[in-house]
């Protein structure tokens, strides 16, 4: 009878291994390859001698160039003949996508050491690798070849990668073959696939790649690394500022929510979407405003605005102000109806976005339509982009990033904890680089990595510590307004208050408060700080804004 290996009562590797100790030579089928899954065997290969019968060969077949490629190649070619111009062709493009495996995830001392005996292996033909390309092959199969007469040829079958995760952590379905026949067809089988015209030799290939990448031998200078580390990391911002200029109606406004425009600006051309969480205060609908009207010049555009019912009057307000080409509609009046009439429009400005980050509401849906059908650029608006749960701000991005969109980058802590993107693609079936490869992580690190692609958000302490002066009389920071007046940050001090309010007298006390706020009214005005009003409101606006706090709990 076969032992049933399900990695919870028998432990595939574990067998594996001993069998690969006894055997002087191995042959392995798997879908993927993942570079760093081979430090589960390396030591172990790392006895074999590298001639034809003490070595291990390795059959990849699901990581394939694409169809399109593929096509190209593989058409009008004859049987027994291969263009080996067009291999060369392949072989690069492959050596691509396991160059930027390398790229991925935190390097590793053990993965370093595991690599670069791989690469020692591959050199000494101790490992061979092979892609096969005549159709997609997902098959998992392990042969040991012992010297034991009985059984000269011990075989592993199910669904266990070749990695840590597939061979002894998570739950799989596989079965020793050890009986002589059936082991032997099984080697047949393989050995067709390995003499297929179409089975493509990579391994000098994958010992390059190796080789220049961070596991090679070869020493980079730390400041070398630096430079590079910064260079990217200031490329987008520089290239935002480099190329879009503020349109002249927004020329007062202050550097902080200057810089806020053509960051937003880079975002919103390259990924046609883009987020302001700036916090309440810092004059996101302003910022919102001049990045609508940079585009409505730059590239022709008309705007429509969609907010909740009670901005939708400031909205259009702003609208007559700055001479945006737009048009107010209120979310309360987004319906079927609106989703069949409405004409297209090139860019889409969602305020308080947060309130669609259900993605199963009815208006999430007609908006997403819309949005699917039309493909505008969108701005979403959001002092809270987050409020429960990471599907918060997906849901939200999802508004205009498709579910299968290639973002060039994926949760690297997620994939190097399953055990890397090629495990998370036998798992899931979708691409690891996608948006929902980041809604199966919880690690905070995967979501910054996300968000620093779509989110523009300042702090007013950030504001205050990289844009204010410093009053050096006073002792305090201060923004300039155009006209030269000055906005004083205020010295946060926090103060115990050791007494019990009950509710009749905490009603009391907070009226008092807001009467209290009524009459410092000119202080208020120009007092972001205070987290209630925005810099462009009038005296007017500021007082009917605090006078709405008041009757809320009167």
């Amino acid at each position: 009878m076969p032992t049933i290996y399900d990695n919870i009562d028998e432990i595939l590797a574990d067998d594996l291994k001993d069998t690969l100790k006894e055997s002087h030579r191995a042959d392995f089928c798997v879908g993927y390859f993942n570079l760093r899954g081979w430090k589960n065997v390396t030591d172990i290969i790392e006895d074999y001698g590298g001639d034809d019968d003490s070595c291990c060969r390795l059959i990849v077949g699901m990581q394939r160039p694409s169809e399109d490629l593929l096509k190209q190649v593989l058409a009008n070619e004859k049987p027994g003949l291969v263009d080996q111009a067009k291999v060369v062709v392949l072989k690069k493009a492959m050596a691509h996508e396991f160059r930027e495996q390398l790229t991925f995830g935190i390097p590793k001392a053990a993965d370093e050491k595991a690599l670069q005996q791989l690469s020692g292996q591959l050199k000494t033909k101790k490992v061979r690798v092979k892609l096969y390309l005549s159709h997609p092959l997902h098959a998992k199969l392990y042969l040991g070849f012992r010297t034991d007469k009985k059984s000269p040829i011990i075989g592993y079958v199910g669904s266990s990668n070749l990695t840590m995760s597939g061979l002894e952590k998570q739950g799989e379905l596989n079965v020793d073959v050890v009986e002589k026949d059936a082991a032997e067809k099984l080697s047949e089988w393989f050995n067709d696939r390995w003499d297929d015209r179409f089975a493509i030799d990579i391994s000098e290939e994958l010992a390059e790649i190796i080789d220049e990448s961070w596991a090679g031998d070869k020493l980079i200078p730390p400041y070398h690394i630096y430079l590079k580390i910064a260079y990217h990391l200031s490329q987008e911002a520089q290239t935002g500022e480099n190329n879009f200029e503020i349109p002249k109606e927004f020329q007062h406004l202050l550097p902080f929510q200057k810089k806020a425009v053509t960051l937003a600006a880079q975002h919103l051309y390259h990924r046609n979407g883009v987020m302001i969480g700036d916090v309440v205060g810092l004059g996101k609908t302003m910022t919102a405003s001049a990045l609508a009207k940079l585009f409505e010049e730059t590239f022709v555009l008309e705007t429509l605005i969609i907010c909740p019912k009670n901005i939708t009057e400031m909205w259009e307000d702003y609208v007559h102000k700055y001479h945006l080409n737009a048009r107010v509609r209120s979310i309360s009046k987004i319906s079927e109806a609106w989703l069949e009439k409405e004409r297209r429009y090139r860019l889409i400005i969602i305020d308080e976005s947060h309130n669609l980050r259900n993605r199963e509401g009815k208006r999430y849906g007609f908006v997403k339509d819309y949005i699917d059908k039309n493909e505008p650029k969108v701005i979403l608006l959001t002092a809270t982009p987050y409020n429960k749960t990471y599907f918060d701000l997906s849901n939200q991005l999802r508004l205009f990033i498709p579910e299968d969109q290639d973002l060039g980058i994926g949760p690297e802590r997620f994939l190097e904890s399953i055990g890397g993107q090629h495990e998370y693609v036998a798992e899931y079936q979708t691409s690891p680089f996608s948006i929902a490869a980041f809604e199966k992580s919880d690690f905070a690190d995967d979501w910054r990595d996300l968000l620093k692609m779509f989110l523009v958000r300042r702090t007013r302490s950030f504001i205050r510590d990289n844009y204010a002066e410093t009053d050096e009389i006073a002792g305090r920071k201060y923004l300039t307004f155009e006209d030269g007046t000055r906005f004083y940050f205020l010295i946060e001090s926090q103060k115990k208050l050791n007494t019990t309010l009950i509710p009749t007298t905490r009603k009391i006390f907070m009226q008092s408060f807001f009467l209290k706020m009524l009459s410092t009214q000119s202080t208020l005005c120009h007092c972001p700080d205070m987290g209630l009003v925005s810099l462009s409101m009038t005296k007017e606006q500021v007082m009917q804004h605090l006078q709405n706090k008041r009757n809320s709990i009167t």
